[in-house]
């Protein structure tokens, strides 16, 4: 390891920026999360351990955050199911669709909860935006007070379009889990019998 002085201006330069960054989104992530209602987020344990199957439905970085909650999900024994998979079959009544929008107007979310509320399936959602399309589409309803992708100006967060509401989404989704697997209390040791083994 280099000592300290064979460190070059710009990696030092680097280095600083690295650490105000890290700091930047840690205290971002504090404030958001903290301000995420438990009780929403127990209304969405609720309906996931009572679902018959569920369903995930996002876009883009919001949408790979939900991948990873299915897995979690998979692996705590529910039915778990990612819209758009080729394996994917048809959303029912009693299903839940799961799904999460900053803006709460993404175009193939929104249809996505159309199509599970024509279907008599619940539709719980993550959004920032209550009074957008998906939020009105809700059974149960998540809100992640953090800025939209296009709120550049706004000074609510100092990081890139989006990116604090898909952080704390992921943490909101993981203390879900947690919370079910705590109740569940099923060891470690027999969720991971249900890990992917075709990697």
């Amino acid at each position: 390891m280099p000592s300290v002085s064979e460190v070059s201006p710009v990696q030092a330069g680097t280095v600083g920026a690295i650490s105000r960054s890290l700091s930047l989104i840690q205290g971002e992530v504090a404030d958001t999360a903290a301000r995420v209602s438990v009780q929403e987020l127990a209304a969405l344990a609720g309906e996931l351990a009572g679902a018959p199957r569920v369903f995930v439905a996002g876009a883009g970085r919001s949408g790979l955050v939900l991948r990873m909650a299915a897995m979690r999900l998979m692996h705590l024994g529910l039915t778990v199911h990612v819209a758009g998979d080729t394996t994917t079959p048809a959303i029912g009544a009693g299903d839940l669709l799961l799904v999460a929008s900053g803006s709460g107007t993404t175009s193939g979310v929104v249809r996505a909860g159309e199509t599970a509320v024509k279907a008599d399936a619940r539709v719980a959602a993550f959004t920032a935006n209550a009074g957008s399309p998906l939020g009105a589409l809700a059974h149960t309803l998540v809100i992640v007070p953090a800025p939209q992708k296009t709120d550049h100006g706004s000074g609510a967060s100092q990081q890139y379009s989006g990116s604090l509401f898909e952080q704390v989404l992921f943490l909101a989704a993981e203390s879900v889990f947690q919370a079910l697997w705590e109740k569940a209390q099923i060891p470690a040791d027999q969720l991971w019998t249900r890990h992917a083994n075709l990697e």
